[in-house]
């Protein structure tokens, strides 16, 4: 266990290094679009995939307009298949309101008598000036209060399209897709990525899927750049707020 936590404690260093490195990299030549590939796990899922292979396409047989395998005009359009491309239609706009008043008070009061101490009584007089009286030994007073208020007001509206690809079929048939955009703009990034698990019976004639119907969704937007960098929190400032006792 302590091995663990010393390897642990050596890797953190690392890690901040590696994220000002990056940080130092983007301040000089401005941040870089990812390369383009097949989209890599973005949520952890421990679910099992199906391995689905398709068979090769054949060629065109003799006087033949369609290859053998091909999708005819009434085959199923939608994506189905590991590989395949879905439009994911994004469309939030959710607002929250809440308000919270607590109110409370407390009054409490001990008196305690002390008659009776091994017969030394009469003796612990002496140790105090004023005198001591037994049965008046101990009492104490105390009152408290306190009041708290609370709001909250919250709202949130994104509308964006992203299309994203079949990564993988539970055995269920659900399909598994993750999803990545990026668009640069006068030195700044903004990234859209989604992941999650959707029904085939969902997806729309035009191949297309809402954002509410998609479940274990997770959507992240957000950039980096100037306008990112300046907007974030500094490292020791965060630090400090997040480990201060007051």
């Amino acid at each position: 266990m302590r091995k663990t936590l010393l390897i642990l404690t050596a890797l953190v260093p690392l890690a901040a290094c590696a994220s000002t490195i990056n940080d130092t990299k983007d301040a000089i030549l401005g941040p870089q679009l990812a390369p383009v590939g097949y989209p890599s796990q973005l949520a952890p899922s421990t679910q099992t995939f199906v391995d689905v292979r398709q068979e090769p396409p054949q060629p065109a047989s003799a006087n033949s307009l369609w290859r053998t395998g091909a999708r005819a005009f009434f085959t199923d359009q939608r994506a189905g298949r590991i590989g395949d491309i879905l439009t994911v239609n994004i469309d939030i706009d959710d607002s929250a309101q809440t308000q919270n008043t607590t109110s409370a008070t407390r009054t409490s009061g001990m008196k305690a008598g002390l008659p009776h101490f091994f017969g030394l009584e009469g003796s612990l007089g002496q140790l105090f000036p004023g005198g001591f009286d037994p049965a008046n030994a101990i009492e104490t007073n105390a009152t408290t209060g306190s009041t708290g208020n609370g709001a909250v007001a919250r709202a949130e509206k994104i509308n964006l399209t992203i299309a994203a690809v079949v990564t993988g079929i539970l055995p269920n048939g659900n399909l598994v897709i993750q999803g990545v955009q990026e668009v640069k703009t006068n030195n700044e990034v903004r990234r859209l990525t989604i992941s999650g698990i959707v029904r085939p019976a969902d997806i729309s004639a035009a191949n297309t899927i809402k954002h509410d119907q998609i479940a274990e969704a997770r959507i992240s937007y957000g950039g980096r750049g100037d306008q990112s960098r300046v907007q974030k929190t500094p490292a020791g400032q965060a630090l400090i707020e997040t480990f201060t006792p007051f």
